[in-house]
């Protein structure tokens, strides 16, 4: 497995778990005090509280995920075009 397949890799399981936690925000019985609920707490809420402190909940919907995605995304891109010029 290559440097390159390895970032992409780590990049999809990054987004599969803000995914997840963005899903299971829509369920209100959830404690995210416990596991596994917790560990997706503590990964994604130090990138999503920056975020949705530059932009607040506008009537009840929180568009940080939007933003976090869209920054995911473009750190993506960068990290694997610098990596596929230096493996070439």
């Amino acid at each position: 497995m290559t440097l390159y397949n390895s970032i992409q890799q780590l990049f999809q399981i990054i987004w599969l778990i803000f995914l997840l936690r963005i899903l299971l925000s829509w369920f209100p019985n959830i404690d995210w005090y416990k596991q596994p609920f917790k560990f997706l707490n503590d990964f994604t809420e130090p990138v999503f509280a920056p975020f949705r402190r530059m932009i607040p909940p506008m009537g009840g919907i929180d568009f940080s995920p939007i933003i976090v995605f869209i920054f995911l995304g473009v750190a993506q891109d960068v990290i694997l075009r610098i990596v596929y010029s230096i493996s070439v």
